[in-house]
């Protein structure tokens, strides 16, 4: 049987194991291991099963993930959530509208210190949910704004699914986090544009707040200070070359421990707590990725991803085409995924086929994380809605129904990355 047949075999065999229900990581690597005894034989087989995991653990490049995951999980146990609404919220909350861009300038803030979208909406919901409900702000509007701006969390750095990409690809991951900057920007202030088209053509949808005077506004920024000051120096140190990405996660978790001891908000039961998660999140993401480098095994020895890349240069399509249809790959696993195993799941396959038509690896990350934040969202099956219509009890419609303007903008900054790709890559050659 031909390797390239045993390739797509392997991966629909997959398919049904996720299917089935049985946990990604274990999957791949089952399905890797007799892809391989299936090609070379048990003996090869049980090399790389005996000699992956040890490697896949064995990296410097591995220590980013529990110092960024240490970092946010010290910063969740804060009030920064609200240190950063109360900011945003004596600013611009007078507006109309302005509650909900105070919500998505906060979420944005926030997802850059706790990269994860799903925190982000939780405490969102806790913070400027309730906000919104006493200015008899519209339900679509008030969880659109939230839910719209959760995935702001993955797209400005630290990001997990960054990191992911980057061990997996062999990629900077510095770079990767830099690439994520200037779409971020690009998308909070779209985000902008369209609450107050929104509440300008009803302005019952999203009526002003109170005023607060400059005393308010300062001393809400000062509040918040010294961790964007921690965050600057963080990003500031990758960006410059001073650290390399390990590094800055172990400056940002000392940081953050600093600040929330100062302040008071953690204590050593709370730390514990803290150390204890990214333990246990640390080695599910290092399962989930022995699994994954297993597979990589396989489905390279199948020769499965140099035939696919061979065939579409074959096709001479347009690279918009192509790009194109890998989006809808990524919108349609979206709806059901999480943002990782989505990562770890496409990657083997997709990477080398995009590296073989020329296309930049970091831009393809920049792509991947954006296609991973519209589908966190899209209707029938976006995580993040269901997880917010839980949390404020809110009907799953009404929350689709205003996340949609969200959406719109999402695919707007989505087009403007594959147009120009520089707002990806432009920060990322800069960096020494």
């Amino acid at each position: 049987m031909a390797p390239e047949l045993i390739g797509i075999i392997g991966i629909a065999v997959l398919l049904v194991c996720l299917a089935s229900g049985l946990w990604i990581g274990f999957s791949m690597a089952l399905v890797g291991f007799f892809g391989i005894i299936a090609l070379r034989g048990v003996t090869q087989a049980l090399n790389v099963v005996g000699s992956v995991p040890f490697s896949t653990i064995n990296s410097y490049n591995m220590t980013v993930v529990p110092m960024f995951l240490l970092m946010g999980l010290v910063i969740s146990e804060t009030n920064i959530g609200v240190g950063l609404y109360r900011a945003a919220n004596s600013w611009l909350g007078s507006f109309r509208g302005g509650l909900a861009t105070a919500t998505t300038m906060a979420s944005g803030l926030l997802g850059a210190i706790c990269s994860s979208h799903m925190t982000g909406t939780i405490i969102m919901s806790k913070i400027a949910l309730p906000e919104m409900r006493k200015y008899k702000y519209d339900d679509g509007l008030a969880c659109g704004s939230i839910a719209g701006a959760a995935p702001l969390s993955i797209i400005i750095p630290p990001s997990m699914p960054f990191i992911m990409y980057g061990i997996i690809t062999e990629q900077s991951v510095g770079k990767l986090f830099m690439a994520g900057v200037i779409p971020g920007i690009i998308l909070m202030l779209t985000y902008v544009i369209i609450i107050s088209f929104v509440t300008r053509r009803n302005p019952k949808l999203g009526p002003a707040g109170e005023k607060t005077s400059m005393k308010e506004k300062f001393s809400a920024i000062l509040d918040i200070l010294p961790m964007l000051l921690l965050f600057g120096l963080v990003f500031g140190g990758i960006y410059g070359g001073f650290f390399t990405t390990t590094e800055s996660g172990a400056i940002g978790a000392l940081g953050a421990i600093v600040i929330a001891f100062a302040s008071r908000q953690l204590t050593f039961k709370k730390l514990r707590k803290c150390i204890v998660d990214t333990a246990i999140i640390t080695s599910t993401i290092l399962v989930l990725l022995t699994g994954t480098y297993i597979f990589i095994s396989f489905i390279t020895l199948s020769k499965f991803p140099f035939l696919m890349a061979s065939q579409v240069q074959g096709l001479n399509a347009p690279d918009l085409v192509i790009i194109a249809a890998i989006a809808g790959i990524y919108i349609i696993l979206g709806m059901f995924l999480p943002d990782m195993p989505m990562i770890v799941l496409t990657i083997p396959i997709l990477y080398p086929i995009i590296t073989a038509l020329g296309f930049d690896p970091i831009w393809f990350g920049m792509f991947v994380v954006l296609m991973q934040a519209v589908g966190s969202v899209s209707p029938p099956v976006g995580m993040v809605v269901y997880l917010l219509s839980g949390l404020s009890k809110v009907q799953i419609n009404t929350i689709f129904k205003g996340v949609l303007p969200f959406i719109v903008g999402m695919v707007f900054v989505i087009i403007l990355v594959v147009l120009f790709p520089p707002l990806s890559t432009f920060l990322p050659s800069l960096m020494k």
